[in-house]
């Protein structure tokens, strides 16, 4: 039998602890998605204890802790943090087969350098320990960064933040490049008018700017645009529901901008107009600078209304949604295609039914241009776990080049989320290595598959994003 997350987790044969060991586990981390706060990151924030940095956000836990019986106010409200960390401890026994049971004890060896197995009776140790190293200067926020070997990390940024941590952590390296990504999500939300106004006058305060007219609008969006660019920026995000493609006119568009400059409700039609509208002029927009452009489809939020009136978005009670995708898919790609505005694209699919129509229809647009210019991205969300893990890698190889791919994410708000690239690096590992030793790869190759290993570890997304 062998030990817990020994150090061959998760690898099962000679060629995957080799692929793993001499090449995957060398390589330095690029994070080019998370949600990291970047205030905590230019302040070499240091965390009070550790409920704070290990379940302060994480709504993964806090969905598993609901599901377990564990009271809102053990998990949200103001019970004191080592109760919090206790009501987590007990949960974690029956998490077993959850990726948060891998994560947990991955994050306690590789941060903390413990290898204790977290339940009820191990808590109060695990927590002094790591509390304890918490108030020292290799455990601040900068120094969990260096100390995974974290090279760069891309935030998720509105059009109207400052960047004025970016710019403070570019005045002061310290080991890890950390650049904005463009999320304009917000200036697209038309739904609600009332939050959309309030919403046009941060940005006209950020670009210095009168809103009144649509044309308007894409002047102040174009000038934070370009600020984004002085500040590094290179990545841009969306997260919607699905693509938006429906034909429109600019008089169409103008008008139901103006319709809701003066509070009025549009209509579904009209909301899939507009957002037709802008999502093909921030594409435009990042060709133009040679942004990677990165669309994560097909969640449903803010499902839960009572607690959604209680605390807000962004607290587990998002889930997978069934949306159609593929035609406008197709839509909106190939008119930026046919206009010669295409962007290098990385998308991402939260239903595993979609697996393969996400490969197959982005693999319409590469154009021998670039690389792997249009990717699948990474297991997203609900599907970063080692099923979905190995059915996106599955997807991707069957029906594209694997060998392009760029690699893993982490999609969090946790400076403890690293060991999730390990976690895929050992994945990946395994299923290369255990074809290799069924004659499905050949052996010969074992040179070029190591290389391609640390390919897409780091290589692929070093150039793939121009880091």
């Amino acid at each position: 039998m062998k030990k817990f997350m020994d150090s061959d987790f998760l690898l099962a044969t000679d060629t995957a602890k080799e692929l793993y060991h001499n090449h995957a586990a060398r390589m330095p981390i690029i994070d080019y998605h998370c949600h990291l706060d970047p205030a905590m990151v230019a302040g070499n924030y240091r965390f009070a204890d550790l409920t704070e940095i290990w379940l302060g956000g994480d709504h993964y836990k806090w969905r598993a802790m609901r599901a377990n019986g564990v009271p809102e106010e053990y998990i949200t409200g103001d019970k004191p943090p080592y109760e919090k960390f206790m009501k987590w401890a007990e949960t974690m026994p029956y998490a077993m087969r959850n990726p948060l049971y891998h994560w947990t004890h991955l994050e306690l060896s590789r941060v903390f350098g413990i290898d204790k197995v977290l339940n009820p009776d191990t808590a109060r140790e695990i927590y002094d320990e790591c509390t304890a190293k918490l108030q020292t200067d290799e455990f601040r926020a900068q120094g969990i960064m260096k100390k995974m070997h974290v090279e760069t990390v891309c935030t998720t940024d509105d059009p109207v933040d400052s960047l004025e941590y970016h710019k403070a952590v570019a005045a002061r390296p310290f080991g890890t490049q950390m650049l904005p990504a463009w999320r304009p999500d917000k200036a697209m939300a038309i739904e609600n008018p009332a939050a959309y106004n309030t919403y046009l006058a941060k940005l006209e305060q950020a670009a210095d700017t009168s809103i009144g007219t649509f044309d308007d609008l894409l002047k102040a969006l174009q000038v934070r645009h370009d600020y984004f660019a002085s500040a590094g920026c290179r990545i841009s995000d969306h997260g919607m529901a699905t693509f938006y493609a429906t034909p429109y006119t600019q008089s169409e568009v103008r008008a139901i901008f103006r319709k809701v400059r003066e509070g009025k409700t549009v209509t579904q039609e009209e909301l899939e107009k507009f957002r037709s509208a802008m999502l093909y002029e921030f594409a435009v927009m990042n060709y133009r600078k040679n942004w990677v452009q990165q669309f994560h489809i097909g969640v449903v939020r803010n499902n839960n209304a009572r607690m959604f009136k209680k605390i807000g978005p962004d607290t587990g009670f998002d889930s997978i949604g069934d949306f159609e995708v593929a035609a406008s898919f197709n839509r909106f790609f190939s008119r930026l295609d046919e206009e010669g505005q295409l962007a290098k694209s990385i998308v991402y699919n939260l239903n595993p039914r979609d697996n393969e129509l996400m490969v197959t229809n982005a693999y319409n647009f590469n154009d021998g241009s670039v690389p792997g210019k249009m990717q699948y991205g990474a297991a997203w969300w609900f599907l970063d776990q080692k099923n979905g893990m190995e059915n996106q890698l599955n997807a991707l190889s069957a029906l594209g080049l694997l060998s392009r791919f760029v690699g893993m994410l982490t999609d969090s708000r946790s400076f403890l989320s690293y060991p999730r690239h390990e976690y895929f690096r050992r994945i990946l590992c395994n299923m290369l290595g255990r074809e290799v030793e069924n004659g499905e790869l050949p052996v010969s190759e074992l040179p070029f598959i190591g290389r391609m290993v640390e390919d897409i570890c780091y290589n692929n997304a070093k150039s793939y994003f121009r880091f």
